[in-house]
């Protein structure tokens, strides 16, 4: 079948911004879906019928119409943080033609003379806005496109919350069209000047002395996690993290996840990584949703239960972290079956119960023992001594393909 639904990106010039292949395909269109905004752009000339999108949000319109000549409106680049990637999943490549108009982060790097393969781009459309506080860092410049008109002012608190008021702010209303507009300031000086609902927030970020920056290599310190107590410590996490070696795009269960540690630092691996943290404590629960937030990944879905009946028609993962509960029945078990074929699975056992259980489940299943020391210096009156933690005993495991 032929392209029988074009995907306009339109900016704030409107329709005659347009080139002439996407007019062509709005003056032949049988139908327009689009936003008001967008759809209010379009002259009387185009005569199709138009049809706003549906609250809650459906492919519906557009897709009932499947082989009769349908234009779908967008803003700038339907394939960035736009309706192009749904319809992408619903419509075969081969029967869509998309035309991109600059984005409105395009449009803002060439206003600032930045360039967009050195910046950090972001959406908190409907989105937590969370999902900045991985991303701060002295140097850093983040393109925001923002929810509404309140999202430079929480963007600005937030900075100022983190230690980086100093940040530059630079707001861009309407970017293209003739009502563009651009505020500039710091996150410490926001005054609270209205902005229109349409706008992206630049951000060069600067801390001030109370910033505390942290990095992304596995191994944050502990005093960046709120805990009970049931925290895998900075050492063994970070050679637990090297042993599940995350990839792009990869999902974690963080089983028995406590505070939450190892399915957060997964995530802040790379922004595609994702965690299912399973944990059946109400108290725990709260931490990790704190934690989540406060290290920038909102995006970590917590599932309240106990392994492993709770693991009961959640989506397959690339790899598991069983950190609490693995000597309860059925949890190895599940785990294992549920795993990928590829994947990789790692416990860690503190208790001698525990760790007969992995000695046990490696005589039948193979696997890699390691057991882990480790010390800190500290006082002993006037002078120094190794304090020994609790050895952790590590299984390590690959899923065979054929398994």
């Amino acid at each position: 079948m032929s392209p029988w639904l074009t995907v306009v990106g339109i900016g704030e010039d409107g329709f005659k911004g347009l080139g002439k292949n996407a007019r062509r395909a709005l003056l032949g269109a049988t139908r327009v879906v689009g936003g008001p905004r967008q759809l209010d752009l379009l002259p009387a000339c185009v005569r199709a019928e138009r049809l706003t999108w549906p609250s809650p949000f459906s492919l519906a319109p557009v897709l009932v119409s499947r082989g009769q000549p349908v234009c779908v409106l967008a803003s700038g680049d339907p394939m960035f943080f736009g309706v192009g990637a749904s319809l992408s999943r619903a419509v075969p490549c081969d029967e869509m033609l998309i035309l991109p108009a600059p984005s409105s982060c395009s449009l803002a790097a060439a206003r600032l003379g930045w360039t967009l393969q050195d910046v950090v781009t972001l959406s908190v459309v409907a989105r937590p806005l969370a999902a900045l506080n991985a991303h701060l860092h002295s140097g850093v410049r983040l393109l925001v496109l923002s929810n509404d008109g309140n999202s430079p002012a929480a963007i600005a608190a937030l900075l100022r919350e983190r230690g980086f008021g100093p940040s530059r702010l630079s707001v861009f209303e309407h970017l293209g069209g003739p009502a563009e507009r651009q505020v500039v300031t710091s996150a410490n000086d926001w005054s609270g000047t209205p902005i229109a609902d349409l706008n992206l927030v630049a951000i060069e970020c600067l801390a001030d002395e109370t910033a505390r920056p942290l990095s992304r290599v596995g191994g944050l310190p502990d005093s960046a996690f709120r805990h009970d107590g049931q925290l895998t410590k900075r050492d063994v996490r970070a050679i637990t993290l090297a042993r599940l070696a995350p990839l792009p795009g990869e999902l974690l269960w963080d089983v028995g996840a406590g505070s939450g540690s190892i399915g957060i630092e997964w995530m802040r691996t790379y922004p595609s990584c994702r965690t299912l943290a399973i944990e059946a404590d109400a108290g725990r629960q709260q931490l990790i949703e704190h934690n989540r937030d406060a290290l920038g990944v909102p995006g970590l879905q917590l599932i309240r239960g106990k392994a492993p009946h709770a693991l009961a028609g959640l989506e397959r993962p690339d790899a598991i972290f069983i950190g609490g509960g693995v000597t309860r029945e059925g949890v190895l078990e599940t785990c294992w079956q549920q795993l990928r074929p590829g994947g990789r699975l790692v416990a860690n056992a503190v208790t001698l119960q525990s760790e007969m259980r992995l000695m046990s489940w490696r005589e039948q299943h193979g696997g890699e023992l390691t057991r882990v020391h480790v010390a800190q210096a500290q006082p002993l009156g006037e002078f120094d001594t190794w304090r020994q933690a609790l050895p952790i005993t590590l299984l390590e495991m690959t899923k065979p393909h054929d398994a």
